[in-house]
């Protein structure tokens, strides 16, 4: 199959218009396959309401928050607010995608549903942070109040084909966190919920992947290279929130996402499935591009495995001193 049309000029002329007109068939192939596979679900079925209780202000009978009355682990409880005030973000991801993909057609129907489907996430996770009382809900306001105030600007926002490959990446990094933050929470009910959320990026992900496989057939230079920026600086959404560095070294040991975890589980299924580092009959700036990611890619598997060495000798002498 061939998406290449004689009247949108060659991959050197390709712009952010001409390649959202090229592609809008695809969207609406795969915004069709989407919501055939997809299935509804309602929040409030995954949240233990009968744990919840008032909390102290307005309410004479209510309880403040102790941290011995979460069920959740201490790596789970840093997991689940990174991951909420990621989710919280949602009205500046929309703006973003919705300034670069248009609000019309095909783009614009799968932008609404995709907003809709991720508004779903921010709300069971919140509402089982406070029924559960998971975490301390006073910081869990301010972290949110602080993160979302200081406003999201994506790193790929000048570009369609940029943002494009980003959330075929990230998409599948949300999917992973969530999924490993379910295990290691030490709660069956939470886990239930991030398994749920997780489904959802997981569809999510093959959209984009899908549309990022389209990209390539039609431009496969830029597309390329493209590819390889996003690669090479990739950073999560969430990283401007109060305290991520932290956060994010402790999920690292946690082994909730690292850099083998994203290495593995995150870049290199993508990179197999589209065959990227395969990928044939590419220009100069195409061909250097692909060189470049392959090198990438192989510096960062170096990087996960001396990571890797140096977290099992931290569990050697962590399991060494509860031996002592």
């Amino acid at each position: 199959m061939t998406l290449t049309s004689p009247s949108l000029g060659s991959s050197a002329e390709w712009t952010d218009a001409r390649l959202l007109y090229a592609l809008e068939e695809v969207v609406e192939k795969e915004l069709n396959r989407h919501l055939k596979v997809t299935k509804d679900w309602m929040p409030h079925e995954y949240v233990p309401w009968s744990d919840a209780r008032n909390f102290p202000g307005f309410f004479e009978d209510g309880e403040a928050w102790d941290p011995s009355q979460s069920k959740v682990t201490e790596i789970g409880k840093i997991a689940l607010v990174v991951n909420l005030l990621t989710e919280d973000n949602l009205p500046s991801y929309h703006h973003e995608i919705a300034s670069l993909f248009g609000r019309d057609g095909a783009w614009g129907t799968w932008v609404h549903r995709w907003t809709a489907e991720e508004g779903r996430h921010g709300i069971v996770m919140r509402d089982y942070l406070l029924a559960s009382r998971a975490v301390d809900p006073d910081k869990l306001e301010q972290f949110r109040m602080a993160h979302m105030s200081e406003g999201f600007e994506s790193d790929n926002r000048h570009s369609m084909l940029h943002s494009v490959a980003y959330v075929a990446f990230q998409e599948l990094a949300t999917r992973i966190s969530h999924r490993n933050t379910g295990h290691q929470s030490g709660d069956p009910v939470c886990d239930r919920m991030l398994a749920r959320i997780a489904t959802d990026e997981n569809l999510h992900m093959v959209f984009y992947r899908n549309l990022l496989g389209a990209a390539f057939e039609i431009a496969p230079d830029l597309t390329m290279q493209a590819v390889r920026d996003v690669v090479v600086d990739f950073r999560m959404p969430g990283h401007g929130m109060p305290g991520f560095e932290r956060a994010a070294a402790q999920m690292a040991i946690g082994e909730i996402y690292n850099m083998r975890i994203h290495h593995d589980d995150v870049l290199q299924p993508v990179l197999r499935f589209l065959k990227v580092l395969q990928i044939e009959g590419l220009g100069p700036d195409g061909l250097r591009a692909q060189e470049e990611l392959g090198l990438y890619m192989n510096g960062l598997d170096s990087e996960a495995s001396k990571f890797d060495e140096k977290l099992a000798a931290r569990k050697a002498r962590m399991a060494a001193r509860a031996a002592g």
